[in-house]
């Protein structure tokens, strides 16, 4: 995410907190009640939100993990398209022993 997103996302958080207070003063609340709705319902989205991003960190799914893991599978991808017709029979026949030395133990 770039910086100036950052900041436009900044910027429209406190214009809906803005644009909630006057809505609540308008259906009829005093300006103390409409202050601490209008509070308490962005508290309640900014926890939301940090929980959901405890969650992508938790589980490991989050854009840089992803970004890695493609990173390793194209140049995996790579060394394979690179290696000769005797070298991929070898790797298969280590693949192939190691799976058989796996499955007996």
């Amino acid at each position: 995410m770039r910086r100036i997103d950052v900041i436009a996302i900044t910027f429209g958080v406190f214009a809906v907190g803005g644009l909630l207070y006057v809505i609540l003063q308008q259906v009829g609340l005093d300006q103390m009640n409409a202050g601490i709705w209008s509070q308490v319902v962005l508290v309640g989205g900014l926890l939301l939100w940090v929980m959901t991003y405890l969650l992508r960190a938790l589980t490991k799914n989050m854009t840089l993990n992803q970004q890695l893991k493609d990173y390793e599978d194209a140049v995996l991808q790579k060394r394979l398209e690179e290696m000769t017709p005797e070298e991929l029979e070898k790797l298969q026949s280590e693949v192939e022993q190691e799976k058989a030395k796996g499955s007996l133990e």
